[in-house]
């Protein structure tokens, strides 16, 4: 494994308010993800919807996979490890050009 391998498993992850979760990594690792940025920027209907308050706090964790709906709503670990949601949405933006 090289250096800068890093394997990254989601221990927990707490609704705090609004569209922020605290999520905890094995490594020790806290990040305060604010989800709305990243919601608010989508332009697909199916990820909009979490937009609800009601529907966001009705996430799943389980098995290192944090999801909403039936896979409605996932996200790679890295991105949540390192709190940089808008990329991933920037690179699903690039790659459907």
């Amino acid at each position: 494994m090289s250096k800068n391998s890093k394997i990254v498993k989601l221990v927990s992850a707490t609704y705090l308010k609004e569209f922020k979760l605290n999520l905890i990594f094995a490594d020790g690792v806290s990040q305060l993800v604010d989800f709305q940025p990243f919601l608010e920027s989508s332009t697909h209907t199916e990820v909009k919807k979490y937009l609800s308050l009601k529907k966001f706090k009705n996430f799943n964790f389980e098995n290192n996979e944090l999801m909403w709906g039936d896979f409605d709503l996932i996200f790679p670990i890295i991105d949540l490890y390192e709190n940089n949601l808008l990329r991933t949405n920037l690179e699903k933006k690039n790659r459907d050009s």
